[in-house]
Formats: structure tokens, C-alpha cells, sequence
């Protein structure tokens, strides 16, 4: 792995605005930013008209392009750039999978629909062995305007918690100088139905207790590596994706995980990382762990 950013560039407002983001969080981890164009080979068997020289020339523009407003809006940015023809999924697995971070641009819905994820970008998702952010378009301020603040949200499930995930979050939010806000959701089990609304407040409470403390043991010897990290610990009876779609309004980065599979066929995101790609409004962090 090379200490780089990766940021997929298709010329896109999304793109455009996923490698601002970007550069910013190069400068911040003090490493080089690589603008990385792929020509798919599904767009050339289309176009055949469209020779192979011409598609470099098009895509070298567009890096070219990039990289000098990067350099204006950004002072002491290190750039490099890469033409790569393929498949696009290949192309940006591989090169996330040897980077730091890859980043990838994300279309709106608008409003608080939040994030169409392409098929490439699921893709790439449930492949991928490295972190990954997927940035919206207005998910970057205007040049000179400074970067809304907000926390860092992570999403965790106290049963089985992801170091990989913890450990992103917790140096994200220091690396950003902010509050992180831990959030658990949990929903009542199914056993518990109807003919036991005498007892559901205390079985509610009991629960609440249950992961309350779960919750607290999971992030322990977190808080103790990271005790200038400001830690708000929220667990609640809810739907994670809903709760941390709601939690993204005011969040500067929201970390969710994916396990790890085998399999190489389908989108094996899990179904909150998927919910939540589709509905935050902030940029999200996905971080794969076994």
C-alpha cells in the first residue's frame, strides 16, 4: 500500500467536487493526492469510433484540468495522475486497494433523499479492502468558505465490533480536531410480541441497560488511545440506516463498515451500509472488516 488519496475523475460535478474533498484530506494526512481517469472498455466496445488515442487525450484534459484547480484552491498539494484503461470497477479496486483512501463521486437525490450509488460505485464497495468515502456534490464548500463543522458519526454494532471501523472514526475525528458520536441502534426482538405490553417498559429499560453498557465496554480501550477525542455515546431503540441518515445532517463524515466476503458476484455491502449510502447526506466512510 502506498501512502497516497485515490480519487476516481470522470470530469462530473460529483467527481469534481469528490476530489476537492479529497485534496483536503490529503493535505490533512500530509500525503500525495492521485487523480486517477479510467476509459472504460465497455465505452469503447460502444464507441467504436472513438479511437484509443483520442479517449487518452480526453481523459489526460481532464486531469489536467483537475489537477491545476486543485493546485489554485489548494496551496502545498501534492498530485499525480493516471490514464488507465479497463473496467472501471477493476481499475479503481485495484488502485484503492493499493492506496491509503479512495474516494469516489456520489449523485444527489436532493434534499434529504441523499446518495444514488451507481452500480460501479456498489461495486467497488463490496470488493474493496481499503477504506472508501463516497462524496455528494455539495458535500464541499465554495472556495473560500471554510468546511461546515460537524461530527464524525460511526455506526457501531456492540456485538461485534469492527477495529478496523473504530479505529477510522477515532482518527478521523482527531485528524479533524471534532467530537466523534458513537450511535447504536437496536430494535426489539420479534419473541417479544404484543402479549407482553405489561412488561415492555421493563424489558425496554433492560435492554436499554444491556446495550447501554455493551456499548461502553466496545469503546473503552478507544477512549483510553484516544483520550483528546471527545466521545458522545447515543443508543437507542431504532433502524440504524433511519438513525444515522437523521445523524448525517449535521455530521462532517459518517463511517459505516462491510464485512469482508468471498464472493466476488453481487453487492455484499450488508443492508445498513447499503441504507445508509442511500439516504446520508453527509459523506460516508465505508471501511471493510472481517
Amino acid at each position: 500500500m502506498s501512502r497516497t488519496v485515490t480519487v476516481g475523475i470522470d470530469g462530473s460535478r460529483e467527481s469534481l467536487a469528490a476530489a476537492n474533498w479529497a485534496a483536503e484530506e490529503a493535505l490533512r494526512r500530509g500525503i500525495p493526492l492521485k487523480l486517477l481517469h479510467v476509459w472504460s472498455k465497455d465505452e469503447e466496445r460502444r464507441t467504436r469510433w472513438v479511437d484509443p488515442a483520442t479517449a487518452r487525450g480526453w481523459g489526460e484534459r481532464t486531469l489536467r484540468i483537475t489537477e491545476r484547480r486543485l493546485r489554485r484552491r489548494h496551496s502545498g498539494l501534492s498530485v499525480v495522475t493516471a490514464w488507465v484503461p479497463g473496467y472501471p470497477v477493476d481499475a479503481l479496486c485495484a488502485a484503492g486497494d493499493a492506496s491509503e483512501l479512495l474516494v469516489l463521486g456520489s449523485r444527489g437525490l436532493g434534499g434529504l433523499a441523499g446518495f444514488l450509488a451507481g452500480s460501479v460505485s456498489l461495486a467497488v464497495l463490496a470488493r474493496l479492502q481499503r477504506p472508501a468515502v463516497l462524496v455528494r456534490a455539495h458535500n464541499v464548500p465554495a472556495p473560500g468558505k471554510p468546511r461546515s463543522a460537524g461530527d464524525v458519526v460511526l455506526g457501531l454494532d456492540v456485538y461485534s465490533p469492527s477495529d478496523e471501523m473504530i479505529e477510522f472514526a477515532f482518527t478521523a475525528a482527531e485528524r479533524y480536531g471534532c467530537r466523534l458520536h458513537v450511535l447504536h441502534s437496536w430494535q426489539m426482538p420479534a419473541v417479544y410480541g404484543p402479549d407482553m405490553a405489561g412488561v415492555l417498559p421493563t424489558l425496554l429499560a433492560d435492554i436499554g441497560q444491556e446495550r447501554q453498557r455493551a456499548l461502553d465496554d466496545a469503546l473503552a480501550p478507544w477512549t483510553e488511545k484516544y483520550p483528546a477525542v471527545p466521545v458522545f455515546r447515543q443508543c437507542n431503540q431504532g433502524r440504524a440506516a433511519q438513525d444515522l441518515a437523521e445523524a448525517s445532517r449535521d455530521a462532517r463524515l459518517v463511517v459505516v463498515g462491510r464485512r469482508n466476503r468471498r464472493a466476488r458476484i453481487g453487492t455484499h455491502i450488508g443492508a445498513v451500509t447499503h441504507g445508509v449510502l442511500h439516504h446520508c447526506v453527509a459523506p460516508v466512510a465505508v471501511v471493510p472488516h472481517d
